[in-house]
Order: C-alpha cells, then structure tokens, then sequence
C-alpha cells in the first residue's frame, strides 16, 4: 500500500533509503533513526488511521515519537505518506527549516509532540489515552515509540506503574531495543511491563510481517507494548 506524496509520485518501503538520503549535516544520528524504519514503516503503511487528509479529525489514531533523536526516518516516512513534501528533506536541520532535529508539532505537519528530553513520550502518551477516554473516544488508538535507554527515566516507570492498573488498552507502546539501556532489569524489557498489567510481546524489528501481527495483536483490557528487538548501537 503506498500513498501519492506531494510531489504527485508514490513512494514504498525500497524508497525511503533515498529519501533518507537527502538528509544531509551535522548531528544526524543515523544509527538512531535506522533502528526505528522498519516500525515506522509498518505503522504508517499497515496500521496507523491516520492521514494527512485527517491531521485534525479527531477519530485519528495518534502517534507520538518520543525517541527523538534520528528523526531522519521519521521525517522519511511522513514524506513518503504525504504528509510533507519531498522538497523540505534536503534542509534538514537548517536554520530556516521546519524539519529540526526534533520533530516539532507546531513545524511538522501529522506530528503530534514535540519531543525533546527523552522519557516524556510515554507519560504523555498515557495522559493522551486517559484524555480519549475521558472524552468518550474509545476508538482511537494512541501510539508511542520510544527507545530502551528511555527506560532508565523515572517517569516512564510511574508511566507503566499507572498505566496497566488504570486499564488503558488503547495505549500501545514500542520499544526499540539496541541494547542502549545502561540499566537493564532481568528478564528483558517485556518482563518489566508485564509485571506491571501490560500485554507484551517481543519480536524482530526487522521482520515487517511479524512487526504488523505484534501491532495488531489483541490485548483486551490492557496496555500493550511490543519489544522490537534490532542489532546493537554500537555493533
């Protein structure tokens, strides 16, 4: 499935190399956003209800990017899907650029925070889910990626503390991990939310097929998170 962009030509999965491409300058964090192209990907392609015809409909599912760093994937993506054209990618990071590298929701066309501090997304996230709730839209899903060094921050333990008991089962969180963490628990990241009340599963976060079946897997009653597992930052 692929979406006319902008530019009126269609872009899939084989063409976001390209487009990252065209990110060019300093502080980049390629690695960081290579991790997260695959989820991106799949989201976006198989299972977000979100469009750039629906930036303000308030049925759309949410997505936030709390692994702010490497948003070149990112911004790859949401090009690729229409969301903003082509054109902007080569000024990456430029003064004058709305493509900063943080996604910014006031510049960014479908980005809904903007993120900066890491360990904010998934707070924010489940403040997202409660607010749906509370609102009596139980259909949108809410969406946040973050990375396993976030899950050295305080506030995303309170965040999966509260967010299992309070039964918020359209919350959905992925995590990418690169073995970045420096404080990891026994028994994997699953095993942290899983304690907690959450719906976990792990898989391979290169494996689009079993990325899409993770993501679409039901939880009834429960948050859900899914441990998208790729090779070491450092390897």
């Amino acid at each position: 499935m692929t979406i006319t962009a902008h530019d009126s030509r269609t872009y899939g999965y084989d063409d976001l190399a390209g487009l990252m491409s065209l990110m060019t300058g300093d502080e980049k964090h390629g690695p960081a956003a290579t991790s997260t192209l695959d989820v991106l990907w799949v989201l976006y392609d198989r299972v977000l209800r979100v469009a750039p015809e629906r930036r303000a409909d308030p049925a759309r599912d949410r997505f936030l990017l709390s692994k702010g760093h490497g948003p070149m994937a990112y911004y790859a993506v949401l090009a690729a899907k229409g969301f903003l054209p082509t054109d902007w990618l080569p000024g990456f990071g430029s003064y004058d650029s709305p493509l900063g590298h943080h996604p910014d929701r006031v510049l960014v066309p479908g980005a809904e925070i903007g993120s900066g501090s890491l360990g904010h997304g998934l707070p924010i996230a489940v403040g997202s889910a409660l607010g749906l709730r509370a609102q009596g839209l139980h259909d949108p899903a809410v969406w946040v990626l973050i990375g396993d060094a976030e899950l050295d921050e305080g506030s995303n333990h309170e965040a999966i503390a509260f967010a299992g008991p309070a039964g918020l089962e359209r919350l959905h969180t992925i995590v990418i991990d690169n073995s970045s963490a420096s404080h990891a628990l026994p028994g994997g990241i699953a095993a942290r939310f899983e304690a907690a009340g959450w719906s976990a599963v792990t898989v391979d976060g290169r494996d689009h097929e079993a990325l899409q079946a993770a993501f679409t897997a039901p939880h009834p009653g429960r948050p859900h998170v899914v441990v998208a597992r790729v090779e070491p930052k450092n390897a």
